[in-house]
């Protein structure tokens, strides 16, 4: 009887301690962040997920009661930020970034300092339109032109082009058409496009927000978008399948990822509160420099990520690349 009553109170004890711990998780998620929370992004300021990093941490800073600080880290093929990222451990340090950041690093880079696995996604935000673009001085106004001129002239036209992904499937698609265009690194994009105003790179694939500028003074013309679908704010722009080159189709696809130590009332919650700050204001100004808001969950956010990593795949297998052997 007495060894029945200890078992018992064991028990009651036992159920007792797991509900307080459950009670804390609970409440650590319901009180996070409990300091100032860091964006760190793979891209410099006036890239398009830097624009919509900003309008985002102005909200949820006001939401979250903490200042929310952006941190661009641009360079490294977007290694630099995601090893800060991963390096921290810090579930108040989360990255913001396009998945195209990534998503090709393992068929560009053996021994990368981080993996796939590392970074855990917690909200899709939107969806970037990835600009072509070249210097109106070139005197091409569609991509089959730009094919034509760079066939004339092997070897005397540069190109420049974001991290990751996009780089990735550039680089396969003028080797597809046979192309022989030099490219030019770029640790800022911003450079690139002024460089691109000024017809020293003759073509670039970016964020649109990247080109804006750049197009408004009338120096460059786009003319195409990656995308599956036409940006609504740019209805004349055709995508690169109706240009006629469907091979260069990817659509730009940005969100938060958080450690692995985060837990996933924290990752709900996070996410439950960017949805609730993109309102119409941040709707609106994303349009406006090229990016759809696009918001979703976790699992969301997951899906789209791995379908874009099954396009790289299908790139690379196509190209004849294989993945780099990681640590």
């Amino acid at each position: 009887m007495i060894r029945l009553k200890l078992r018992l109170l064991v028990a009651i004890g036992l159920v007792a301690a797991l509900s307080v711990v459950a009670n804390v998780r609970s409440a650590s998620a319901e009180d996070w962040p409990t300091r100032p929370v860091r964006l760190i992004l793979t891209l410099g300021p006036g890239s398009g997920a830097d624009i919509g990093a900003r309008l985002l941490a102005d909200k949820l800073s006001q939401r979250w009661g903490q200042p929310v600080i952006v941190d661009n880290r641009p360079g490294g093929d977007g290694i630099v930020a995601i090893n800060a990222f991963v390096s921290a451990h810090d579930d108040h340090i989360l990255l913001f970034s396009p998945t195209s950041s990534f998503t090709a690093h393992p068929y560009l880079h053996d021994h990368l300092p981080y993996k796939l696995s590392e970074l855990v996604p917690i909200a899709r935000v939107s969806n970037t339109f990835v600009a072509v673009s070249v210097p109106t001085a070139l005197n091409v106004d569609s991509l089959v032109k730009l094919v034509a001129m760079a066939r004339q002239k092997p070897g005397q036209l540069n190109w420049a082009g974001l991290t990751g992904a996009l780089d990735f499937l550039l680089a396969g698609w003028l080797q597809e058409q046979n192309l022989n265009i030099a490219k030019i690194a770029y640790k800022n994009p911003v450079d690139a496009a002024n460089d691109l105003a000024e017809n020293r790179v003759q073509l670039y694939e970016s964020a649109f927000a990247i080109v804006r500028p750049q197009l408004q003074t009338g120096k460059i013309k786009v003319l195409a978008v990656t995308n599956t679908v036409r940006a609504p704010n740019l209805p004349d722009l055709p995508t690169v399948a109706e240009a006629g080159f469907p091979g260069l189709t990817v659509d730009g696809l940005v969100g938060f990822f958080g450690p692995t130590n985060i837990s996933k009332a924290t990752r709900d919650k996070i996410a439950a509160d960017v949805k609730a700050v993109a309102d119409d204001t941040i709707r609106d100004r994303l349009m406006t420099t090229g990016q759809l808001l696009n918001v979703g969950g976790a699992d969301e956010f997951a899906k789209s990520l791995e379908e874009q990593r099954k396009q790289v795949a299908d790139f690379a297998k196509k190209l004849g690349v294989e993945e780099m052997p990681q640590n």
